[in-house]
C-alpha cells in the first residue's frame, strides 16, 4: 500500500461520522443490510455521497498500480529466498524457530481525567443542592487504516480496511487457498514483527473480523497483514506454519 494521500474534495465537508462507510461502500467491502442502508444515506446525504466518490476516485488510481501479470514458476521460493535471513555464525545465538526470522523480515516491509467534588459541613446543615448532571465523556474516534494485500501470484490487490473505531477489519473477496488449506490473516506490528492470527478469511466471498482489544493496540501505520495457507480450521498453535501468499502494509487515512 502506498503512501498516496487522499486528494482533494470539492467543498463538500465530510461527513463526522462516515470516513470508513463510505470508504468501505467504495471499495465494496459491504453487503446485506449494511450496503442497503450505505446506499440509501447516499441518495439522502449529499457530503456523505460526495465522500463515496472521492473514495472510489483515490482507489481506482491506486490499484492502478497493479497491473495484471504472470508471475514465473519459480516466484514464490524466490520470494521466500529473499526474505530469509543471513546464515547465523558461530557465535551468534540461534532464533527460537527459522519461521519467526521470515515474518521479522516481511514485517519489516512493513488517555483518566476524574473529577471528584467534596461537600463541607460548616457548622449547621446548609440546604441540599441538586447533584451535578453527569459529565458525559464521549470515547475519542479510532483511526481508519487501510492496505492492498499483494498476492504472491497472479491476482489483483486485495483491498482490506480497519475502523478503529468499531474495532472491524473488513476484506474484499479473495480466492487465496484450495480445497485442502484455510486462508488464516496475521497482524504484524513493525514493533516486536510477532505475527498475531486474526482469523480466517471467507474463500471467494469478503470477509468482516471483529478485532480483538489486545490486537486492536497492533493496528498502526506501518503494521503489515499479511495472509499464510494453513491446515483447515487455522495454524493449530497460533503461529504461522505455511506459506505467504499476500501481504501489505497499513497506511492510516
Amino acid at each position: 500500500m502506498t503512501g498516496t494521500p487522499l486528494p482533494p474534495d470539492d467543498g463538500t465537508p465530510p461527513t463526522e461520522d462516515g470516513a470508513a462507510l463510505a470508504a468501505e461502500l467504495a471499495l465494496g467491502l459491504l453487503d446485506g443490510d449494511d450496503r442497503a442502508a450505505a446506499m440509501r444515506r447516499v441518495l439522502t446525504d449529499p457530503a456523505f455521497a460526495a465522500d463515496v466518490e472521492r473514495w472510489r476516485a483515490h482507489f481506482g488510481v491506486l490499484f492502478e498500480d497493479w497491473p495484471e501479470a504472470t508471475p514465473p514458476p519459480d516466484g514464490l521460493a524466490r520470494l521466500e529466498a529473499a526474505l530469509a535471513p543471513a546464515r547465523l555464525t558461530a557465535n551468534d545465538n540461534p532464533p527460537a524457530a527459522t519461521s519467526n526470522r521470515l515474518w521479522q523480515g516481511i514485517a519489516g516491509l512493513s488517555s483518566l481525567i476524574a473529577a471528584t467534588l467534596a461537600g463541607v459541613m460548616v457548622l449547621r446543615p446548609a440546604p441540599v443542592s441538586p447533584p451535578p448532571p453527569p459529565v458525559v465523556v464521549q470515547a475519542a474516534a479510532g483511526p481508519v487504516l487501510v492496505a492492498a494485500l499483494a498476492p504472491t501470484s497472479k491476482g489483483a490487490p486485495i483491498a482490506a480496511i480497519y475502523d478503529g473505531t468499531r474495532g472491524d477489519l473488513r476484506i474484499g473477496a479473495a480466492a487465496l487457498a484450495d480445497s485442502a488449506h484455510s486462508a488464516e490473516l496475521w497482524v504484524i506490528p513493525a514493533t516486536d514483527k510477532v505475527p498475531r492470527s486474526l482469523g480466517l478469511l471467507r474463500a471467494g466471498d469478503r470477509t468482516a473480523l471483529a478485532i480483538t482489544a489486545a490486537n486492536q493496540r497492533r493496528f498502526a501505520a506501518g503494521a503489515t497483514l499479511a495472509v499464510t495457507l494453513e491446515a483447515p480450521g487455522g495454524s493449530p498453535d497460533g503461529t504461522p506454519k505455511g506459506p505467504v501468499v499476500a501481504a501489505g502494509s497499513l497506511t492510516q487515512i
